[in-house]
């Protein structure tokens, strides 16, 4: 069968580089095959697709060797705007391609471009509305959207074309887990309706084990492997020292085997896992269900909070109700957990905590006194904030500039204390060696860590963090949710908002369910985790390691795959 994508011996450098990103690499996708691409951060995904439409070299230039074939056309000696007929690109950041004045225009840009017919651009339109659950936010302007939503608003506009091959970089970073679920779910449909194949660079490792027919693993700018999610995933060790996260059940039957609990293949699907565990729990009735310290073990003491949003309700021009009769307080030393669907208020929510939008009505208070009563200058010295996008809070021309912005405003303190400060951020975030670089010049990854480290340089009582693991891999959402960590163990404030619920165990200790600008549940984050249907009515899903937890024992109140393991003491049956 001949490929619609083929890379032969591709090795690339971008311009005054000294070293590839991408070395020797080639693979074949075939019509309707979908490939996942792993790696951490900086391995080469965003390079390899944009290689895929002839962007990498034919805007970026560089030097380029080795061939790549779309749909057979050689992409050195084809223009983009043809190549792009072949194959939709959907960009890691879907601001960058979003251009229209409404959702509907959006999607019929490229369609208009192509000189198509109205007619079938309003029914192309349709359909990928449809598609992607966006149809009621045809009029919608895509800068009024969620970040969950402009993705997928992205990827609607890449199905429209109805190319032979789709590309997805990071598809799934800004979307909750139902919304992942959902474009997963829309990926295997199309290739089975229409034979699209997919190439799709991403960390969102429990789907993609059950969706791709194969996963090609990146590193250093190399494919190491390619196989199947069960050779890839299931080589668990392998992949964490890639700094590719494994599917939880992936490791989770991994380190069992690795203590002769478990032999046989690993499972990396959530039903072999589930299936597996429930085999473990008849062939090992005496299963002690994990007894680990309580959420709220060395718990603050509950006195004043330190901020507190009493009755808020906010709309948007246009109409759009984001807020509705919101109340929540946020304790001094706690460390809270917001979640919630796309659109359920979570990023407003936090804007009214920084005094960067005010209430339709309601009141917002920092320490019992209004925040509209504080200075912007007052409230960035006690709340510090990591946004969504950090590149809307990059505008230096170094990372140390970056860094030291930040305190220039501050005149009670001796340019002595600046520049300690400043170097104490950037040894904190890793970023010493990196002090010279341009911010855009970074990794999304690195970049967020510099805007981190432009906070802690005013030493706020709160950190409000949000998506602060959206783009990165295993090890960068560990050192971000470790620096957390450490920021909370030193009394610090700490509130982050995130899909990715699964990482948040060990970290955060309450947790607060949004859904429709409404506080829909709080509680420790145990309670939460484990109030499925509530989770479920919220259109958020409850993450594998608590399902694994109800497969292996009904009353198992684990949230980790670390609990779950001590849940299965030597002595139990072996499979």
């Amino acid at each position: 069968m001949s490929a619609v994508l083929e890379f032969q011996d591709v090795s690339y450098f971008y311009p005054k580089a000294t070293e590839p990103a991408l070395r020797d690499v080639s693979f074949r996708i075939a019509p309707g095959e979908i490939v996942g691409l792993a790696g951490p951060t900086g391995a080469g995904k965003t390079t390899l697709a944009l290689a895929v439409l002839g962007i990498v070299p034919q805007f970026h230039g560089g030097r380029f060797f080795g061939s790549v074939r779309l749909a057979g056309k050689d992409t050195t000696e084809h223009p983009i705007h043809a190549l792009s007929r072949h194959a939709g690109l959907v960009f890691q950041d879907p601001e960058t391609q979003l251009v229209a004045a409404s959702v509907e225009a959006e999607v019929a840009f490229a369609l208009e471009n192509l000189a198509l017919p109205p007619p079938e651009i309003r029914e192309r339109v349709a359909e990928a509305l449809a598609a992607t659950g966006l149809d009621g936010l045809r009029a919608r302007a895509p800068q009024e959207l969620s970040g969950g939503q402009q993705q997928r608003l992205a990827i609607a506009c890449a199905l429209a074309l109805r190319p032979e091959l789709v590309v997805l970089d990071e598809p799934t970073s800004q979307l909750d887990p139902e919304s992942t679920a959902e474009v997963f779910a829309l990926i295997a449909r199309l290739r089975a309706e229409r034979g699209t194949a997919f190439l799709i660079a991403g960390h969102a490792s429990e789907e993609m084990a059950e969706t791709c027919d194969r996963i090609l693993l990146l590193a250093g700018g190399r494919i190491i492997a390619d196989g199947t999610p069960g050779e890839i995933y299931g080589g668990v060790a392998r992949c964490m020292h890639e700094r590719v996260r494994p599917p939880e059940v992936a490791e989770l039957f991994f380190r069992l085997a690795e203590t002769g609990r478990h032999h046989g293949p690993v499972p990396v699907t959530l039903a072999a896992g589930e299936a597996a565990l429930r085999v473990r729990a008849v062939n090992a009735p005496a299963l002690t269900p994990f007894a680990g310290a309580d959420e709220h073990a060395n718990a603050p003491e509950r006195g004043r909070p330190i901020l507190s949003l009493r009755q808020v309700s906010h709309a948007y021009l246009g109409g759009h109700q984001a807020l509705r009769d919101v109340s929540l307080d946020i304790w001094r030393g706690d460390y809270t957990l917001i979640i919630g669907e796309n659109g359920a208020g979570k990023s407003t929510l936090l804007k009214h905590l920084l005094g960067l939008l005010k209430p339709s009505s309601g009141q917002v208070l920092l320490d019992g006194a209004s925040l509209a009563t504080f200075s912007a200058r007052e409230i960035a010295k006690r709340v510090g904030y990591v946004p969504q996008n950090p590149d809307r809070q990059l505008f230096n021309a170094t990372v140390e500039d970056e860094v030291r912005f930040s305190l220039r405003a501050q005149t009670g303190m001796s340019p002595e204390e600046k520049t300690l400060r400043v170097e104490a951020a950037l040894a904190e975030l890793g970023l010493t060696e990196m002090r010279r670089a341009h911010p855009f010049a970074l990794s999304k990854g690195d970049r967020a860590r510099v805007v981190v480290a432009a906070v802690l340089v005013l030493e706020p009582e709160v950190l409000v963090f949000d998506e602060p693991t959206t783009g990165q891999d295993a090890a960068g959402a560990r050192a971000i949710l470790g620096l957390t960590r450490r920021l909370h163990a030193a009394g610090r404030t700490v509130v982050v908002v995130t899909h990715h619920l699964y990482l948040m165990p060990g970290y955060a200790r309450r947790a607060v369910v949004l859904g429709g600008g409404r506080v829909l549940s709080e509680g420790a984050l145990r309670e939460v985790y484990h109030n499925f249907a509530a989770l479920e009515a919220s259109h958020l899903r409850p993450t594998q390691a608590a399902r694994l937890a109800r497969a292996g024992r009904a009353e198992s109140q684990s949230i980790s795959v670390d609990e779950l393991l001590a849940e299965h003491a030597a002595g139990e049956a072996e499979l």
